[in-house]
């Protein structure tokens, strides 16, 4: 697949999430649909962690010092060991669209890149950058139609009315 591909992808996708997490309700930013899943704050705190930490990160680190061990990250944990709960959803928006802006410029940046480079994954075996280049578009989607669902369940909380008409 084309890399230019992915590239646009992560641009787009970052206007994306600004005009899905802009000037929002305080009640839609931390209404959850139930009390295991993740408010709209949490999802923006995942999604900057993320940015920062595991997809540009570890591209980097398989392009230029495939030697190195890849740094653990908890996706999961990070929900209260980082307290996302008490964070700014504003502030974090704006910091993770800057890591966008950050990553953007890393993939600008690369010059004849080995995306054949390979690490030895704990749980996935032998990946590629190239791999986790893929990835990071595709939870890109993930989280979009995360968000997307957790606006149309609020509607639906919202309103207390069928929306069956709808689709």
């Amino acid at each position: 697949m084309d890399k230019e591909y992915i590239l646009n992808e992560l641009k787009r996708n970052k206007e994306v999430y600004i005009n899905l997490l802009s000037d929002l309700s305080e009640e839609l930013i931390y209404w959850k649909p139930a009390e295991d899943k993740w408010n709209l704050l949490e999802i923006v705190c995942h999604l900057y962690d993320e940015e920062r930490e595991d997809f540009r990160q570890r591209t980097d680190i398989i392009l230029n010092n495939p030697e190195k061990e890849l740094p653990p990250i908890d996706p999961q944990g990070w929900v209260k060991s980082r307290k996302y709960s008490e964070k700014n959803f504003k502030e974090v928006l704006e910091n993770f669209i800057e890591e966008r802006n950050n990553s953007i410029k890393f993939v600008e940046s690369l010059k004849n890149p080995n995306w054949k480079n390979s690490i030895n994954h704990k749980i996935f075996g032998e990946v590629t950058a190239e791999y986790f280049y893929y990835n990071w578009a595709a939870h890109d989607y993930l989280h979009i139609r995360q968000i997307i669902n957790q606006k149309l369940n609020y509607l639906k909380y919202k309103t207390g009315n069928p929306l069956s008409y709808a689709g």
